[in-house]
């Protein structure tokens, strides 16, 4: 989709403002440059599907950037592929993540990459999350990776048998972004014979003596291929320029990644040893920004764990996807959200109440061009009604993306008596540009989705409940409540009153 508000159409009153990690506050946010958010996200490493938890990343940081557009701001937002330099351990150990996928399915790198990096797009999509203003991919920057390593690598980095490591204790106030390193950031960290500190790690990995990667570059250091922490660094100045405004990423990276991006960044601009050097400045970008974990009941989800749960999945049990970002939407992005059946039901239902509300409304309007509102127009022209609603969306949108306070504002607004039918569903589609739920062009009947295991065809039902409803006129009431329990037996929930007649059985166990 596109993004269809502009500064000139936005006039929003509440201040915005946005926790930093940096300074654990939340502060108000103005962009560097007027009028111009520039925003880095960390993306995925494509070495398998992404699953819900590292999703839910994407949606917070698409509901970010939906509101710097509502609040009048141009944004420019960067999402990198990972295709190489990322371990199988997030503290700079083990194998890369990318060759071990490829020799476990017997695969080009080159094949894995490009498998999984379309699959994540095709999340993204689904979930209708904004695409970046410009994917970067990790290989076509490693001639920059390479640069950048030989600027820093006198004052701060030294050699091993293994490749070139980045001092820690050569940055002033390495690891403030994580409040400090403790004793479990450390325990992640797996030893390597030489290094200096526990915390270094590194920024150029030479492959071992007698083995080829299938993803490996000619350096200073011998050939290999970059750190996985020198990839952000390197693309988001590339793109962006430094400083930037905001990085997001998950809580996770907050410990490591993000921390040595930082030391990386301070090195490369020279501020080691004055005042200032840990002010946000050099840091990278003005604003660290980080999602909480989404759990299941067995704990934090993740891929190392086995069996973990992909929107392809959900949507092959008949969830919607955009029930999915619903339930992200429902708590705060800094709050742990716990995934179940009954959580991700929950938010399918109240998803589907809300479009048939607006289905509703859509049938009384008349023609209203929603598409093309402005903000604008609205704060000048909406019933007495209806404004408080959009300054309470403003409000709560601004504070931080307190999305679970704007939520209840679109039942509100669909349910408020005595108020014109056109202006509703302005609001709504005012509401919907922020949250990108898709109210206003998706019906209740896109929202039935076919399990993959259905053991009946959509055909066979409606022939079943033509059948069942000739029964009825005929008053065989016995004949068609024998439809309707042979339909449940296969997964079809018979829905008497209903325009829609039927829908799937959700099966979540």
């Amino acid at each position: 989709m596109s993004d269809q508000f502009t500064p000139a159409q936005q006039h929003a009153d509440a201040p915005l403002r946005l926790f930093n990690s940096l300074t654990r506050a939340v502060e108000p946010f103005a962009p560097i440059q007027p009028n111009h958010a520039r925003v880095y996200s960390c993306g995925p490493t494509v070495y398998n599907y992404a699953h819900l938890g590292n999703l839910r990343a994407y949606v917070f940081t698409d509901t970010l950037r939906r509101t710097l557009l509502w609040k009048g701001l141009d944004v420019t937002h960067i999402i990198n592929i990972t295709d190489v330099g990322h371990l199988t351990s997030d503290a700079d150990a083990g194998d890369d993540k990318m060759e071990a996928a490829a020799r476990a399915q017997a695969k080009s790198i080159w094949d894995i990459a490009a498998h999984y990096t379309d699959a994540f797009k095709r999340n993204i999509a689904d979930l209708n999350i904004i695409p970046p203003s410009e994917w970067t991919v990790a290989t076509d920057y490693v001639p920059q990776m390479i640069a950048f390593a030989e600027k820093i690598a006198p004052a701060h980095c030294y050699e091993l048998e293994s490749g070139l490591y980045f001092d820690s204790s050569s940055v002033p106030d390495y690891g403030a972004l994580a409040g400090g390193r403790d004793d479990a950031a450390h325990a992640r960290i797996d030893p390597v014979a030489g290094k200096r500190n526990p915390s270094d790690f590194a920024i150029w990995r030479k492959s071992p003596p007698g083995e080829q990667r299938q993803m490996e570059w000619d350096s200073p250091w011998g050939k290999g291929a970059p750190g996985w922490h020198l990839e952000c660094s390197v693309m988001s100045e590339a793109r962006l320029g430094h400083p930037f405004d905001i990085h997001t990423g998950g809580i996770d990276h907050r410990e490591i990644h993000h921390p040595n991006e930082i030391a990386q960044n301070q090195a490369f601009h020279g501020c080691c040893g004055e005042a200032d050097a840990a002010a946000a400045g050099f840091t990278g970008a003005r604003w660290w920004m980080h999602n909480n974990f989404l759990v299941d009941r067995q704990g934090k989800m993740s891929k190392s764990k086995g069996g973990f749960t992909t929107l392809f999945s959900l949507i092959d049990a008949g969830v919607h996807p955009l029930a999915y970002r619903l339930l992200c939407l429902g708590a705060h992005y800094r709050s742990e959200l716990e995934f179940s059946a009954e959580s991700v039901s929950a938010a399918l239902t109240r998803l589907k109440r809300l479009v048939m509300g607006v289905e509703n409304l859509k049938a009384r309007a008349e023609g209203v061009t929603w598409q093309s509102l402005r903000l604008d127009w609205l704060r000048a022209n909406l019933h007495p009604k209806l404004a408080p609603l959009l300054e309470q969306f403003d409000a709560a949108i601004s504070d931080d993306l307190m999305t679970p306070r704007a939520l209840p504002l679109l039942e509100e607004t669909i349910a408020m008596k005595k108020v014109p039918v056109d202006e509703k569903l302005c609001l709504l589609a005012a509401f919907d540009q922020a949250l990108g739920l898709n109210l206003l062009t998706i019906g209740r009947a896109d929202l039935r989705i076919q399990p993959r295991d259905a053991q009946i065809a959509p055909e066979e039902i409606e022939a079943e409940l033509d059948h069942r409803q000739a029964a009825r006129a005929e008053k065989d009431f016995a004949l068609s409540d024998e439809i309707r329990d042979a339909l449940i037996a296969r997964g079809v929930e018979v829905m008497d009153g209903d325009p829609l007649r039927w829908d799937w059985r959700l099966a979540l166990a």
